[in-house]
């Protein structure tokens, strides 16, 4: 089995703000797998389906953010899946442009929240991520209100295509192809 979580915030006030980029990169690969995430499991909006015979269960937390590594951690746990090669987490990344991707097996929560809880409840920072790039807090701006912010229309197209490019990075990891996604994605 393989897990893929994207990390958000669960209320409609959140719904298509940066640090949602994760619920919306999972909408995305969702529609692509045709999964259906109807089902409340793990205190995640979970789906479950086959990808090139592969069962994966898509995961959104309904933790709201800084708590996801209670869901993910109790659905690893459960399924007694190993966190580096059949997890992956898809997150927003302030340090990165908008539209941005950059892959990785492993290392620090780099001051995000989400990520912290999540090495924390899994006791380990070896698990696969994809980071979307929301852009930088401008100059002047609170940090908590700029990732609850909402992206601009030039913004947003180029958050759609980095949905779409999320969903085949994801895809090629549960191919067992991260590496080769992390050669294509990290060097745009």
């Amino acid at each position: 089995m393989y897990i893929i979580a994207g990390l958000g915030n669960p209320k409609r006030e959140y719904f298509n703000t940066r640090h949602n980029a994760g619920f919306m990169a999972i909408d995305v690969l969702a529609r692509e797998l045709d999964i259906k995430m109807d089902v409340m499991k793990h205190r995640a909006m979970t789906g479950t389906g086959y990808f090139e015979g592969e069962k994966v269960m898509l995961m959104k937390p309904m933790t709201f953010m800084n708590l996801s590594g209670a869901s993910i951690g109790e659905a690893v746990s459960f399924y007694k899946i190993d966190p580096s090669t059949n997890l992956l987490i898809i997150y927003d990344d302030i340090n990165l442009p908008p539209g941005k991707l950059r892959l990785r097996s492993k290392g620090s929560a780099g001051g995000h929240n989400g990520i912290k809880s999540v090495i924390s409840h899994l006791g380990t920072d070896m698990f696969r991520r994809i980071k979307l790039g929301v852009g930088g807090k401008p100059e002047g701006y609170d940090l908590a209100d700029y990732v609850l912010s909402h992206f601009s229309k030039e913004e947003q197209s180029l958050m759609d295509d980095a949905f779409a490019k999320a969903s085949d990075a994801a895809k090629a990891s549960i191919r067992h192809e991260f590496d080769k996604a992390m050669n294509l994605y990290n060097q745009r």
